[in-house]
């Protein structure tokens, strides 16, 4: 099978977020467990070193023009088409939404994440709801042979509100996010609260940032950490918090591997990578109380009503004092990260292409 792949999210411009994470895990396995299989990945302007898999079946396809043109004629155009880009394979997959056309002829699969720009644009900047609108999301969606969709969450939404077919959407949960190799060498006293991600309205930082306020009065000693970059940066450096903007990966780890906890207090999240991998490095989760992380934290996390910063300091002033709390929290981690995987992953995307070809 020849899978032509929308690789934007590589792009050498963009920060290593979500899709991109996503994108690579996902890419590795299959170049790996398909060797027979060919992966031809179009990036618009230039990818990333570190982005494409060491594999002979996979190879880079370039634009000869600058990516904001080929982005912009996609969304306004709809040209070029991604398949004669990429030389006709017999599919393209899209790992996200985005604006581009493929050939009728060539059969779509296009990966989920979640619906937050449909349900609060207004969290994101008038650039990404321009982008997310030129993308017609839900048109696509119907015209694509298979939908994949993060977690069954997401996958109920799809079905309730872009009216898909059931039999095209699969809910393929991703493998656990990267696994943090760094050991913890820090003492209890030295820990942080930690937030990783996008410092972006969706993610609520400011109510961590009330949270941790509020429990500081109350005599919590850990200091609170943010690792990510966007919008809101300004108004959380002058929080008190420490903003660090964009981490490489030897920092992140050891982040993870000094936090009291890792924190996602985001009202809507498709699936999230980063509590998971905190657990990974010894570091209990709290999270919103979403279907997305009951489906992949169950009760290996604290779990806090969305935008409530009084049941968050409390989570935060019981980790730091209640004997034993993030040594079970991180037991039970244990026991759901092992229930994920990107092979499984992977094959069960696989599967979506053959059921997509059939």
């Amino acid at each position: 099978m020849r899978v032509g792949i929308d690789g934007r999210a590589l792009r050498a411009v963009h920060a290593r977020r979500g899709v991109a994470v996503y994108l690579e895990a996902i890419l590795g396995e299959l170049a790996r467990l398909f060797p027979d299989d060919e992966y031809r990945v179009f990036v618009p302007g230039s990818a990333r070193a570190d982005a494409l898999p060491a594999a002979p079946n996979v190879s880079l396809v370039q634009a000869r023009a600058p990516g904001p043109l080929v982005n912009g004629a996609a969304a306004l155009a709809r040209r070029p088409r991604l398949d004669r880009l990429m030389g006709g394979p017999d599919i393209v997959w899209a790992p996200a939404v985005a604006p581009f056309a493929v050939s009728a002829a060539t059969p779509l699969v296009l990966t989920v994440h979640d619906l937050s720009f449909e349900h609060r644009p207004r969290d994101f900047s008038a650039y990404e709801r321009v982008w997310h609108r030129l993308a017609r999301p839900a048109a696509t969606a119907r015209s694509a042979a298979r939908v994949i969709a993060v977690s069954e969450a997401v996958r109920a939404e799809l079905l309730a509100e872009w009216n898909l077919a059931p039999e095209r959407v699969r809910a393929v949960p991703h493998g656990p996010g990267r696994t943090p190799r760094a050991p913890s060498t820090v003492r209890d006293g030295e820990r942080h609260v930690l937030a990783v991600g996008a410092l972006e309205p969706r993610k609520l930082p400011g109510v961590l940032v009330e949270a941790h306020r509020r429990a500081h009065e109350q005599g919590l000693r850990a200091d609170l950490v943010l690792a990510g970059d966007g919008p809101l940066r300004g108004e959380l450096e002058q929080s008190g918090a420490t903003v660090l903007g964009r981490v490489d990966d030897r920092r992140l780890d050891s982040l993870y591997a000094g936090a009291l906890c890792v924190v996602c207090a985001s009202r809507e999240e498709g699936f999230g990578f980063t509590p998971l991998e905190g657990l990974a490095a010894g570091a209990p989760a709290v999270v919103s109380d979403l279907p997305a992380f009951a489906e992949t934290l169950g009760d290996a996390a604290l779990k806090i009503p969305p935008g409530d910063p009084h049941a968050l300091a409390d989570a935060l002033l019981r980790l730091e004092r209640e004997p034993g709390l993030r040594e079970r929290l991180v037991a039970a981690g244990r026991e759901r990260l092992a229930a994920l995987s990107w092979e499984r992953a992977a094959r069960a995307t696989r599967a979506a292409f053959d059921e997509a070809l059939g």
